[in-house]
């Protein structure tokens, strides 16, 4: 049986974790692995986590030991679910801007490709109609302008995190390639995958903001991912399909 693991990176989110973990199990799809990767929550997020894993022999937690990048605590997440067999990999935010109720579409899709992502951009996504006229502007130019110019690929979101890999996709990249630590993590996946030349597709998604808690992206944030574009292209302008990796990442290498 194809077994699926949700990779599911937590800081602060006491309030939405087990909302989260509900949500995910409702959607009764088989053999639904979550992995949460607290990163040492001050406010006791994983401690709830140990207490579901306790009780449901689905969940299973990755504790790190401090804060140093969404970036680090996804490959840390992608290797523990590889080590777990997983056939197929979910990355997703706890906060609820990726929606649980689009896993059955991302599966499907993933069948005929290598990566599939949740994509505000693609015909018939769509954002938050709060935003602000800025925020929409800015995240449209970051992804429809900006990163496929610089990067010439194919993604029309490629600072979204909401995406589903196929085992072998992740081990091809070769996660100790991949270096940022911050949201520019979501363009560097990205950019490798089609480098690599792997099948991407997208499919439409309604990404709404977080009604619990507190958001971590500021406007520094989102300028530093920019700049750091520049420095995924020099990184990996190189790689061809042929450079695709055949086994699991070492534990050696960061």
């Amino acid at each position: 049986m194809t077994k699926t693991v949700v990779v599911l990176p937590t800081y602060n989110e006491k309030e939405n974790l087990p909302l989260m973990l509900e949500a995910l199990f409702a959607l009764k799809i088989d053999n639904l692995n979550i992995l949460v990767v607290d990163d040492n929550s001050p406010d006791g997020t994983g401690k709830i986590a140990d207490d579901f894993a306790a009780r449901y022999p689905n969940v299973s937690v990755l504790h790190r030991q401090e804060k140093n990048g969404l970036g680090q605590a996804y490959i840390a997440g992608f290797k523990q679910a590889l080590k777990m067999d997983a056939d197929y990999i979910i990355q997703m935010d706890c906060d609820f801007s990726h929606q649980p109720k689009y896993i059955p579409e991302l599966l499907k899709a993933i069948e005929s490709n290598d990566l599939v992502l949740g994509s505000r951009f693609a015909k018939g996504g769509s954002v938050d109609e709060n935003w602000s006229v800025y925020r929409k502007l800015l995240t449209w130019f970051a992804n429809r302008v900006y990163t496929p110019t610089i990067l010439g690929i194919p993604v029309r979101d490629a600072t979204g995190g909401y995406r589903i890999w196929r085992r072998n996709t992740l081990i091809g990249l070769d996660l100790n390639r991949i270096r940022s630590s911050g949201y520019v993590f979501q363009v560097e996946m990205a950019y490798v995958t089609c480098r690599l030349g792997f099948r991407v597709a997208e499919i439409p998604i309604y990404f709404p903001d977080r009604e619990l808690g507190e958001s971590k992206m500021d406007i520094r944030i989102q300028i530093e991912a920019a700049m750091r574009v520049w420095q995924v292209r020099q990184r990996h302008r190189n790689l061809t399909p042929q450079m695709r990796e055949t086994q699991l990442p070492s534990e050696t290498s960061a």
